[in-house]
């Protein structure tokens, strides 16, 4: 579609009906925007040079679109909110997480040339060249691009490649809404935004959530050199509450699960604390590490090949020789995992009753089962602030503040990585308000946000 008949169609009655299921009533006007943004701005810079690197030298000027100025594609992927699982996944374990409202958006058009050319608001043009040449091979690694969203780009277009897709370029003009350093899974997004819109383009949109998720994690682990899960990648490409078993890790078991906070009378709420991530690697790398060693210790890859039972049997010499901390990590993740199965009962429970008692019933089951989640995390699991950073705890004093807020009414935990960032929050719809005006008090303005969980995930926008 041309730009013009595109921001004529966003403007439009049809185009408001396509953005309601995505950011709900309230949010249309700014979505109609937002995209129209987009596609202005790829109309305005579609002569400016891009300069590139990706193959390229940083002082050789990319023509963005020279052919296919016509063809605007809109696109869309969400960030995602953890419900359930807080660290399970990585040990082969079960969560249960959700898509939002908060996405990444863009509008695409094809190349001819391979080159890819992606804009992103606030960020210097990434430029990729995937077109095979005598001395460079496109679809291997490179290593100065380990760590950019250079390597996301090349080791996804790989991926497609390996799994019978030939892709060629493409040109993206991008915006994202997804809050950075809240564990709501900016890059995730990314990742399965780029998938796509390779998808789509050059791949008849034939891959499923699970692949495209998959190639994301691939493109992440290989190309820009972290050892990631799937988790945040499966639920921003799924779409909606979905429930995910990590069992069999080429074949994870996938629930969808209808879920709306709003409808049950709550507010699904994340309250960043401007905490620093900076010095935290160590911190979250060694919550796997210490797992797997408990597992290792037995002669197994990860806890979910083992049982509490058969842990605690020799808890004596784990406690010996990976100390105490491994131990009662091990025993979060186990129990963990128990409760997103009674999550996921409960909300299957809400959905399925008649009776309004028996509904609130399961409802206030579930919430329980959410603090309860946020208990482990903090005794257990132990990642509400870093043991060398003492001073900084910000997330604990959110959950306090939150669960004096709360009394009985509610429901917190920590939301994502922990140590520093956010927590999660179902507030009482009329009592978000005062919510917000206590945790701004502390933490400073606009750190609190309300999610609603949207159904789409990774999507073209059809006109």
């Amino acid at each position: 579609m041309t730009g013009k008949s595109l921001l004529n169609f966003i403007n439009s009655p049809e185009g408001e009906k396509l953005f309601v299921p995505l950011y709900g009533k309230d949010g249309i006007e700014d979505a109609q925007g937002r995209y129209a943004g987009l596609v202005e701005g790829m109309l305005k810079f579609a002569d400016k040079p891009a300069q590139g690197s990706g193959g390229f030298s940083r002082d050789t000027p990319i023509r963005d679109f020279p052919e296919t100025a016509g063809d605007l594609r809109l696109f869309t992927a969400p960030g995602r909110t953890e419900l359930g699982g807080n660290h399970t996944d990585h040990n082969q374990g079960k969560v249960l997480a959700a898509s939002i409202q908060l996405d990444q958006a863009a509008v695409a058009a094809p190349r001819k040339d391979g080159i890819v050319v992606f804009r992103s608001a606030g960020y210097p043009d990434v430029v990729v060249d995937l077109r095979e040449r005598p001395g460079f091979r496109p679809f291997e690694p490179v290593p100065e691009e380990k760590g950019t969203t250079e390597a996301l780009i090349r080791g996804i277009a790989a991926e497609f490649v390996r799994r019978g897709t030939a892709v060629r370029g493409f040109t993206a003009n991008a915006a994202s809404a997804v809050l950075p350093g809240s564990g709501l899974s900016s890059s995730a997004a990314v990742e399965v935004l780029i998938g796509k819109i390779f998808d789509n383009l050059y791949g008849e949109g034939k891959r499923s959530a699970l692949e495209l998720a998959q190639i994301g994690q691939k493109a992440e682990n290989v190309f820009f050199g972290k050892p990631s899960g799937l988790m945040d990648q499966a639920a921003c490409a799924s779409g909606g509450a979905v429930a995910i078993d990590f069992q069999d890790l080429d074949a994870p078991r996938i629930v969808n699960i209808a879920f709306d906070p709003v409808a049950a009378g709550y507010a699904l709420c994340i309250t960043d604390t401007r905490g620093s991530h900076a010095d935290l690697t160590d911190d979250y790398a060694g919550i796997p590490r210490e797992m797997k060693a408990v597992a290792q210790f037995f002669g197994k890859t990860v806890l979910r090949e083992l049982d509490w039972g058969t842990v605690l049997s020799r808890a004596a010499e784990i406690r010996n020789i990976l100390g105490d901390r491994a131990l009662l990590r091990s025993r979060h993740f186990f129990w963990e995992n128990q409760r997103v199965d009674a999550m996921l009962d409960a909300l299957e429970r809400t959905n399925s009753a008649v009776d309004p008692r028996e509904k609130q019933g399961a409802l206030s089951s579930f919430l329980v089962l959410v603090n309860e989640s946020g208990n482990s995390s903090w005794e257990l699991l132990q990642n509400i602030f870093a043991p060398h950073k003492p001073r900084e705890q910000g997330i604990a004093l959110a959950l306090a503040l939150t669960r004096d807020f709360l009394g009985k009414n509610g429901a917190c935990r920590v939301h994502g990585g922990g140590f520093a960032g956010s927590i999660q929050a179902y507030i009482p719809l009329q009592a978000v308000s005062a919510y917000r005006s206590k945790m701004e008090a502390v933490f400073g303005p606009g750190v609190v946000t309300e999610l609603r969980i949207r159904s789409a995930g990774a999507a073209e926008l059809y006109l």
